[in-house]
């Protein structure tokens, strides 16, 4: 088995390759998600890299299609397309745009208008209810885009179909564009608000993959209802001047801060080999 977790910071270089070349993009939260796409892509989910539309394959839907970076980072890792293809997001042309599009292989759907993920998860789990297969579908959240009504009302959804083929998990970075999460809209205690929607709620520190997997086992077992695994991450991971700090939530390194951003990676990489 590959160390995923140093494997979590080559990607982390990756997508800060990608935004310094193409003069854009949200760094903060691709650092903080990376860990979750990593074990999901690398040892959960049920994918063929080869095949990205089989049809027993397992689904993951990215409703913060803004860290679309980290997204392509690891779909590129995880040989869904060329790593050198990371160059060209964002340039004029090119099929890798700023948010998820299903023209890239890997992809099921074109997300980043927040709030939309959940509710599509729903209708994708409930195919595979109705068409009686077994594949199961994942879906990443941002927690500030808790804020949007309609992710409740998927949520109330999946819990009336009782779909235990669907996981979705929560970026619980505690930051936004705009700034502390809890101070622009607070949405503590998530436990009982998710469970009084009749999911099963599972805790998992967000940037450590031992722990995510063994949420995501978990999650596996549960019957009867749908799954929310809360990963409580820091937004930043990774790089310690960009760690717990909104501005960075969407912003591209000086040269100078690349360079230390870089050194900061590689040193945790060697630290986890």
């Amino acid at each position: 088995m590959e160390n995923l977790k140093a494997k979590s910071f080559e990607i982390r270089q990756d997508i800060l390759d990608t935004i310094v070349n193409c003069g854009a993009g949200h760094i903060g939260g691709g650092f903080s998600v990376t860990d979750i796409l990593t074990a999901l892509y690398f040892k959960q989910m049920n994918i063929d890299p080869e095949n990205p539309k089989m049809p027993s394959r397992d689904r993951l839907i990215m409703s913060k299609g803004h860290s679309v970076e980290a997204l392509y980072s690891v779909l590129a890792n995880r040989g869904f397309f060329p790593r050198e293809d990371l160059m060209t997001v964002s340039a004029y042309g090119s099929k890798y745009i700023g948010h998820p599009t299903n023209k890239v292989a890997g992809i099921e759907m074109n997300s980043g208008s927040l709030g939309h993920g959940l509710s599509v998860s729903v209708g994708m789990a409930l195919a595979a209810k109705l068409d009686k297969v077994s594949y199961r579908v994942y879906v990443v959240i941002g927690d500030g885009e808790m804020a949007e009504g309609s992710v409740w009302e998927g949520a109330m959804a999946a819990s009336q179909y009782k779909l235990d083929n669907l996981c979705a998990v929560i970026d619980r970075n505690g930051l936004q564009i705009s700034g502390i999460t809890e101070d622009i809209m607070a949405h503590e205690n998530l436990e009982d608000r998710w469970s009084s929607f009749g999911w099963h709620v599972i805790h998992a520190v967000g940037n450590d993959i031992d722990s995510l997997n063994h949420a995501f086992e978990i999650a596996k077992t549960i019957k009867g209802q749908p799954t929310v695994i809360i990963a409580h991450t820091i937004k930043g991971y990774g790089v310690s001047f960009m760690e717990n700090s909104a501005p960075w939530h969407h912003k591209v390194p000086s040269a100078d801060e690349y360079k230390l951003a870089t050194q900061e990676l590689t040193a945790r990489r060697s630290a986890a080999l």
